[in-house]
């Protein structure tokens, strides 16, 4: 398994000192802090960029039937004021969602007009956005049911976004943990935010690791080449984000070792917008201590659209 860091300095008694261990004996500080703040300038640019969260300014559930967009107030789907009043409508059927466009009116997909197309879900595997000036949108696709999602890439927010907070960088929370591999990979049940509708991916085992001499369970699921781990601690009462935190890592190797660094947890989508389906840390993956590095929970970074365009 690839570590993380190899560099060393000899700060073995400050590591013996702290509250839970780093996964290195021999580690070096300096280096860990320099690449946490490397993490933590890709998470924001991440977040700012055209197709980050930030551009998200509406989610429109939509069942079988006829759906109208514009700006106008009239319409079943509002869109900003820069879009045409009348912009078009989409249809859902058995057969897909049709998006047909209001004659006169300029919708793009890949840089070509159009005037009828059938729409495809994110999960088709193919990312399908129609775009409209700055205004644009896709069809996805949540355990069975529809929903358009509308971003801007001209969306004053983003602009004012920021900064982010963080709890200090400490690498006394960079932990080495072990994955105790099902006998078969098992979908699992994750609720969301979304009230009633869950998500189902697939859990590979549970991982344990040790902080303060205690040991800790969680159940991370696969997402591609990587472990995904939605936690919560005592810290979402007070300081993060109330649903929990996320946190990536690499999968271990055939030993199961590898490292987590919980100074790289971070908040969900619906920390900053109302306009994400995001899982929320289950029962079984709430630590029953305070996690205090990574992303803290701000809620004046949270978009309202009320007054906002």
């Amino acid at each position: 398994m690839k570590r993380m860091l190899k560099n060393t300095v000899a700060v073995a008694l400050l590591l013996a000192a702290a509250a839970c261990g780093p996964a290195d004996a021999e580690f070096d500080v300096a280096a860990h802090e320099a690449e946490v703040m490397e993490w933590r300038a890709g998470r924001l640019a991440r977040l700012l960029a055209p197709n980050g969260f930030l551009t998200q300014i509406g989610l429109f559930w939509i069942e079988d039937g006829s759906y109208s967009m514009g700006s106008a107030k009239s319409n079943d789907i509002v869109l900003p004021d820069s879009a045409a009043p009348q912009l078009g409508r989409l249809t859902v059927a058995r057969d897909g969602v049709t998006m047909s466009v209001e004659p006169g009116v300029e919708v793009f997909h890949d840089e070509r007009a159009i005037s009828d197309i059938v729409l495809l879900a994110d999960t088709s595997g193919t990312s399908m956005v129609l775009s409209h000036g700055s205004i644009a949108w896709g069809l996805i696709e949540r355990g069975g049911k529809f929903a358009i999602r509308v971003r801007d890439f001209e969306h004053p927010w983003v602009d004012t976004f920021g900064p982010l907070p963080y709890y200090d960088i400490d690498p006394a929370w960079r932990v080495e943990a072990t994955l105790q591999p099902y006998a078969e990979p098992r979908e699992i049940a994750v609720d969301t935010v979304i009230e009633g509708f869950q998500q189902f991916p697939v859990a590979p085992g549970t991982v344990t690791f040790e902080v303060g001499g205690e040991e800790y369970t969680l159940e991370p699921t696969l997402s591609g080449d990587q472990l995904f781990f939605v936690f919560g601690d005592i810290t979402n009462r007070d300081a993060t984000y109330g649903a929990g935190r996320y946190l990536y890592t690499d999968i271990p190797g055939e030993d199961g070792k590898f490292v987590i660094d919980f100074n790289k947890a971070y908040s969900p989508p619906c920390a900053f917008n109302a306009f994400s389906t995001c899982p929320v840390a289950s029962p079984r993956n709430r630590l029953p201590l305070r996690v205090e590095v990574g992303e803290k929970y701000d809620p004046a970074l949270f978009y309202s659209p009320d007054g906002k365009y």
